[in-house]
């Protein structure tokens, strides 16, 4: 098995072991003894890929969110225009719910960090950031278009950001509450009614 491999398959069991430790015990609680146990490795394995506690937690919201990202793009792909690709990503919410079952303590807790720590705050609203001037740009390119019109790009984000992320909590807190994912794409079709021409 060549070297590289190796690395990034312990790198793969570090951040799982430290996905199942965040979750149970919280950041401040989670013991990086026992994320190595969990993950098998020894201390220094985990040092040589993460130099602190704090890096390896962010390295769990850059994962997720990597994944988050890939399947909007596979979503956006294939779409007609700007509305049909925004309905398309809607899709992402159900995606997210089937991945994120059991994840609420997890998600919680880097509000909770980002609420105190300026190195978390910091990497977490850059993510938020990214996502709405993705929206942004996409309004922009619809307006351009022709398929929305004139509208404030950077507003219409924001509400977009800011309902993807009160429905993921909602689903998270309240799994049984809804069909999450259709309300998704009925939301975005509300929201999308109000700007289509």
């Amino acid at each position: 098995m060549a070297v590289q491999q190796r690395s990034e398959e312990t790198r793969s069991r570090i951040v799982q072991a430290a996905q199942a430790e965040f979750s149970q015990h919280g950041y401040e609680a989670a013991s990086v003894a026992e994320i190595c146990e969990r993950a098998g490795v020894s201390k220094g394995a985990l040092y040589h890929h993460f130099p602190t506690k704090q890096a390896l937690f962010l390295a769990l919201l850059d994962h997720w969110l990597a994944g988050v990202d890939a399947q909007l793009a596979a979503y956006r792909a294939g779409a007609r225009d700007v509305p049909a690709s925004i309905s398309e990503m809607a899709g992402v919410i159900s995606d997210v719910f089937r991945a994120g079952t059991g994840q609420l303590p997890l998600f919680l807790e880097f509000w909770a960090q980002a609420s105190h720590d300026p190195t978390v705050w910091e990497a977490t609203v850059a993510h938020y950031r990214r996502y709405r001037q993705l929206f942004a740009g996409m309004i922009e390119a619809g307006v351009a278009e022709g398929s929305l019109q004139a509208t404030d790009a950077d507003l219409a984000a924001r509400i977009m950001v800011s309902f993807a992320v009160g429905l993921i909590l909602q689903g998270l807190l309240d799994p049984q509450g809804a069909d999450w994912g259709e309300t998704a794409r009925a939301g975005i079709q509300l929201l999308l009614g109000e700007m289509k021409t």
